[in-house]
């Protein structure tokens, strides 16, 4: 072991030659004459950015379950009313992201936000949420449900076997790490191919309801707000299960330091984005609405394959497959903002500093990858993965609530600061106000799973305390030992320096 040591101490400064910190262990990627700085390179264009968005906001929602938001709005007038609300709802959103990613050029979306705005226990336990939960059970998910569509085919009858349906998983979010670990123009591309490939599927569904109003087929829109509920509460809840599927606009604000001129792409990328997928999402449903009936559209658990049987005659085959599609690019769009997110978190002291480790040659966060990959995998392991997905129903909301809350709360502390991108204060008004709803009505309506969520977030409260809060001299001295030892390890074996926030590239992304 002693050796091992050695050796790697002797190795660390070939590798990272930038390396300058006698009195610590850890490197440091620096500028040092005329050696290059290592950081995180800006790839990310303003098509890539607005694939990013599209193609995470455009999971498997709207092709498996879009029936919760007619379920509880009775109609399909008042229905296509709540897709449309949701759609404004979440563009006020993402106008609010725009001027914070403009206003603080870091990547980690409502992480850095929070940190920021509130400091670092309220961004810690943001942060301790996603490692435990979040990230790594979301991505599980949406690896199974990539893994039954693509087996359906060859069960058509029964259940698809329970191990071949996890390996495949597997196989998928392992494929989709090393990509990303590899190159981050890779991963850009694959998340653009699959983004126009689910485009393509719902616009071919969109098509097909048109063709069906154009040749008189529109009986389900003859009253088409008849039966409508009066409930507030339904109404809630049917805008509740909206707003889930216009979740995901916040993603390109994960990788804001890799966006080519961000002040620029991040607003024009979002201002692109949200209109499409709104205005797709609409469209979507009225061609759902005139080819099923509503019976048929709330018996059935994937709308879509529904749809498929019905109008699509000998290629309804397409259907299980733009499925899989859009859940293999929402996947690997997770992928890209949660490693960049748990990346971030370790440059600020809140993970282990080797997960901050980049590539001296590919510039990609390896090592945060690899980990968000083996939480993922570990998450595959639990069998009834799907229920972790209801304890943190309402931690989404809470979170972006908080970002845009911190921008109100920066208006204020610091008026004078350079925004690229400034709202009417009634855009993060209202949006803050309606998360405060939306945080509600999961804590009201799913109490026990709420509060189960609760516990795990506050779960980091102790970890916070032990590991950040206290001084270096109070902390356990063998987490450093191992920090050391790990960061050192990690360096040697995937050819890695540390990393800074390096405020130069903010100026080197607005010449590209």
């Amino acid at each position: 072991m002693e050796n091992l040591r050695r050796k790697i101490e002797v190795m660390s400064p070939r590798i990272c030659p930038s390396s300058q910190a006698p009195s610590d262990q850890n490197s440091k990627a620096q500028s040092n004459g005329n050696e290059e700085k290592v950081h995180l390179r800006r790839e990310i264009s303003l098509m890539n950015g607005i694939c990013l968005i599209v193609g995470n906001m455009i999971g498997s929602g709207i092709f498996v379950s879009p029936k919760g938001v007619l379920m509880h709005s009775s109609s399909y007038g008042l229905s296509l009313v709540i897709w449309a609300v949701g759609g404004v709802f979440s563009v006020f959103g993402a106008l609010c992201y725009a001027e914070l990613g403009t206003t603080i050029p870091m990547s980690g979306a409502s992480y850095a936000y929070i940190l920021e705005s509130f400091g670092g226990f309220l961004a810690f336990i943001r942060l301790w949420t996603s490692i435990l939960l979040i990230e790594p059970a979301s991505q599980a998910v949406i690896s199974l449900t990539f893994a039954n569509y693509l087996v359906e085919a060859f069960y058509p009858t029964c259940q698809p076997p329970y191990d071949a349906v996890r390996l495949i998983a597997a196989a998928c979010l392992c494929l989709l790490i090393f990509t990303n670990c590899a190159s981050v123009k890779w991963g850009t591309r694959v998340q653009d191919i699959f983004t126009y490939a689910k485009l393509m599927s719902l616009c071919l569904i969109i098509i097909v309801g048109i063709i069906k109003i154009a040749s008189g087929e529109s009986k389900s829109f003859d009253s088409p707000f008849e039966g409508s509920t009066t409930d507030p509460g339904a109404m809630a809840l049917a805008l509740y299960s909206a707003l889930f599927s216009y979740s995901g606009w916040d993603t390109l604000n994960f990788v804001t330091e890799e966006i080519q001129n961000p002040e620029r792409n991040l607003p024009l990328a979002i201002a692109i984005s949200m209109p499409i997928v709104t205005i797709i999402y609409l469209l979507t449903n009225v061609a759902y609405y005139v080819v099923l009936d509503m019976a048929s559209l709330l018996d059935s658990d994937a709308v879509a394959v529904t749809f498929g049987n019905a109008a699509l005659g000998p290629f309804k085959w397409i259907i299980p497959v733009s499925v899989a599609m859009s859940c293999y690019g929402g996947l690997n769009a997770s992928i890209i903002s949660a490693s960049r997110l748990f990346f971030v978190g370790a440059r600020e002291g809140h993970l282990p500093n080797s997960l901050s480790l980049i590539h001296t040659q590919r510039y990609t966060p390896i090592p945060a990858l690899l980990f968000n990959g083996l939480m993922g995998l570990i998450f595959l392991c639990v069998e009834d993965v799907f229920q972790l997905i209801n304890y943190f129903s309402f931690s989404y909301w809470l979170y972006v609530g908080l970002s845009v809350a911190g921008l109100i709360y920066l208006r204020v502390t610091q008026p004078d600061r350079h925004r690229p991108v400034k709202l009417s204060l009634f855009f993060p008004f209202v949006y803050c106000l309606c998360s405060l709803f939306l945080v509600i009505v999961p804590l009201y309506g799913d109490t026990i799973n709420s509060l189960i969520g609760i516990g795990i977030a506050l779960s980091g409260v102790p970890v916070y305390y032990v590991a950040i809060y206290l001084p270096d001299e109070r902390r356990p001295k063998f987490l450093r030992k191992l920090n050391d030892f790990a960061t050192r390890s990690i360096q040697v074996l995937l050819c890695c320096c540390l990393t800074e926030f390096d405020t130069e590239t903010e100026a080197d992304g607005k010449t590209q």
